[in-house]
């Protein structure tokens, strides 16, 4: 870190990495910092934040009148124990999943929490696969190796054509346009609870699943990442732990990351539940269609920290130096920039900088990472203010990172409670992923 240069002080962890190599050249590398004490039901933070700060905004998302709808903690638990209890009364269960083909929305994550809460998987698909498909080969894919209790999508006629060539005598759950033979979301919201929730979220184990999350691979063809309960809540005590400034309520998120992807649906959804901050959906994109309402957002909102991939850092850069009011609103509070997916270009990087200078006087941590769907994501995170692009960062606590020689270069291998078990009813391609330490290849 460059000393002459003011940056704004955030807490961060402490770089602390302990590195062994044994006699084939193996190194292995963790942080000397443990990993602190974490729940092992996904749930138990949102039970934490309704009990502690019920009427905080979870959730928000710009209705059909242009107005922010909202969810606080208090409603967003109760709502999830009705529709747990739909679930439970439903034909999904730990063997039948629910499966999720929707756009982020406020009933997507009611929906993932409660089925997380009552023991039951769920499998948020891609919407392309259902939209933007002619033959729903990668669609069928899921189907067939999920076999699902239940299906959600927001609009009833938006993927119609993909569910009823696909899904026969399954329900199918949806909000909007609702048809004579689906299900109106809102009688799972009217659905009476009984102990039987109660019962259910008691019941689950950390190595229970919690997600089913495909990712095409290098083979193109979709595969299921098992993320359990203890993958995930590990996963984000070590992001909360390598980025303290999150805790507390200390996020507020302007998001449109898809659900669908580790990034957005494990990570950037799942550190704001866990730390009682704020979510607002995004309904943009970093395309030259959607980021028009990305702007409208970033207008009314003042993200804490800010995520996304390099291209909308590019178009935002792009806006943020033509409009000084939204540059002035996008900075006031924020502690962090976070690229990821690709390499963010150094020009790009030095633009923020500079913005971030002529805006607050100071420069902020523009951070990145290694991760993975099998990763739940965080494997390497930077934390280094003064960094240039490209630097990964270093290992989360909890996680070994093993690299073994293979010609003039290392391969990386991971091990620690956020790492997958495997692949969902993929028997072959589970024990083809670890070596015989049990790190993840």
């Amino acid at each position: 870190m460059n000393e002459t240069v003011p940056f704004l002080k955030i807490p961060t962890i402490k770089i602390d990495i302990r590195k062994k190599v044994d006699r084939n050249g193996i190194i292995y590398l963790h942080s000397g910092i443990p990993l602190n004490p974490y729940p092992m039901r996904v749930t138990e933070r949102l039970l934490y934040w309704a009990g502690r700060s019920p009427n905080t905004v979870f959730l928000g998302q710009r209705g059909e009148n242009g107005q922010w709808d909202t969810l606080t903690y208090g409603a967003t638990w109760e709502k999830i124990q009705s529709i747990g209890q739909y679930l439970l009364n439903s034909g999904a269960s730990t063997e039948r999943p629910v499966v999720i083909v929707s756009e982020n929305s406020l009933e997507h994550g009611l929906l993932a929490l409660a089925a997380m809460h009552v023991g039951i998987p769920y499998a948020p698909l891609t919407p392309a696969y259902a939209s933007r498909s002619s033959d729903f080969k990668k669609l069928r894919t899921c189907i067939d190796q999920l076999s699902p209790g239940l299906v959600f999508m927001q609009d009833g006629t938006a993927v119609k054509k993909a569910i009823q060539t696909l899904i026969v005598d399954i329900p199918v759950v949806a909000v909007e346009n609702v048809g004579s033979d689906q299900v109106d979301f809102y009688q799972l919201l009217n659905t009476e609870v009984t102990a039987e929730v109660q019962k259910a979220f008691q019941a689950i184990k950390p190595s229970a699943t919690a997600k089913i999350l495909f990712t095409s691979g290098s083979t193109g063809t979709p595969v299921g990442v098992i993320n359990t309960h203890d993958n995930l809540c590990s996963n984000w005590q070590q992001i909360t732990q390598t980025f303290p400034f999150i805790e507390d309520g200390g996020l507020t998120l302007i998001d449109w990351l898809p659900w669908s992807h580790t990034f957005g649906g494990n990570q950037n959804f799942g550190i704001t539940m866990y730390n009682g901050g704020s979510l607002y959906i995004d309904g943009g994109k970093p395309t030259p269609q959607g980021f028009s309402l990305t702007l409208q957002n970033l207008n009314e909102i003042a993200p804490t920290a800010y995520f996304n991939v390099p291209k909308g850092f590019e178009m935002l850069l792009t806006h943020l130096k033509e409009d000084g009011e939204l540059c002035a609103l996008f900075f006031s509070n924020l502690k962090m920039l976070f690229y990821a997916a690709a390499s963010l270009p150094q020009h790009i990087w030095d633009g923020l900088d500079g913005l971030a200078m002529k805006t607050i006087g100071k420069k902020l941590l523009i951070s990145s990472g290694y991760g993975m769907t099998e990763s739940s994501p965080a494997a390497l995170l930077n934390t280094n203010i003064g960094a240039v692009s490209g630097n990964l960062g270093i290992p989360v606590p909890g996680l070994q990172i093993k690299l073994v020689p293979d010609g003039d270069k290392l391969e990386a291998r991971f091990r620690g409670k956020n790492m997958t078990p495997g692949y969902w009813r993929n028997k072959e391609a589970t024990i083809n992923a670890f070596d015989d330490e049990g790190f993840f290849k």
